[in-house]
C-alpha cells in the first residue's frame, strides 16, 4: 500500500535526471580533427561543467522540507482513515461470526442481510483505498513537478551568462569523481531559498 509511508526516493530519481544544457553558440574552433579522424581537444580548456549535490539540496531547500512535511502528514492522515475503516470492518466481521456461532439470527434472511452489509463494508474499504492512493500519488507527482520546475527556472536565471554548458546532478555514486570546485550546490540552495521566501 503506497500510503504507509512517504519516501524521498521518487524525488531523488526525478532530480537525478535533471540537466540544464545552456547553449553557448556555434564554436567552430572547439575541436580540431586529427588525421585519424579522432577529435583533438583545444590546448586551453575552459571549465564549463558544474554539479549539484541532490541529497544536500533536498535536505536544505525549504520548499522540499515544507512539502515533504506536508505530504508525510497527508500520508499519515490517509493511513489513519484506512485503519479506522479496516478496524470497523474487522469488528463487524467478528460480531457476525459470533452471532452465527450463537444462533442469534432469527432467520436465514437476517443472516444474509448481515453478510451483505459486511460485503458492502469491504467494497467501500477497497474503494476508499484506491481513491486515497490515487489522490496521494497525484499530490506527490504535483510536488515533484513543482520541484523540478523551480530548479530548472532558477538555473536558467543562474546560468544566463552561459558560464556553464552543462549543470548535472550528483546523487549517491552516479558520478565517480568530481573536482569540488565544480560543486555549485551551496549557491543554488541559497538562491532557491531566497526566491522561495519572496513568494
Amino acid at each position: 500500500m503506497k500510503l504507509t509511508y512517504f519516501s524521498k526516493k521518487g524525488s531523488y530519481v526525478l532530480l537525478s535526471t535533471l540537466l540544464l544544457i545552456a547553449s553557448c553558440g556555434n564554436d567552430k574552433n572547439s575541436a580540431e580533427i586529427k588525421d585519424n579522424g579522432l577529435p583533438k581537444a583545444k590546448e586551453k580548456i575552459t571549465n564549463t561543467i558544474a554539479y549539484i549535490e541532490i541529497d544536500t539540496l533536498m535536505n536544505q531547500y525549504q520548499f522540499c522540507k515544507d512539502n515533504m512535511l506536508r505530504i508525510t502528514q497527508k500520508s499519515e492522515s490517509y493511513k489513519r482513515q484506512l485503519n479506522n475503516k479496516s478496524q470497523a470492518l474487522q469488528r463487524a466481521a467478528e460480531e457476525f461470526q459470533q452471532k452465527i456461532q450463537q444462533g442469534k439470527f432469527t432467520s436465514q434472511q437476517q443472516a444474509e442481510q448481515a453478510q451483505a452489509s459486511l460485503q458492502k463494508m469491504q467494497i467501500d474499504l477497497q474503494k476508499m483505498q484506491e481513491k486515497l492512493s490515487e489522490q496521494f500519488d497525484k499530490e506527490q507527482q504535483q510536488y515533484n513537478n513543482q520541484l523540478r520546475d523551480s530548479i530548472k527556472n532558477f538555473l536558467k536565471e543562474y546560468n544566463k551568462d552561459k558560464r556553464y554548458t552543462m549543470i548535472i546532478s550528483k546523487a549517491g555514486d552516479n558520478i565517480l569523481m568530481a573536482d569540488p570546485s565544480l560543486d555549485i550546490t551551496k549557491d543554488v540552495i541559497n538562491g532557491l531559498n531566497k526566491r522561495y521566501k519572496k513568494k
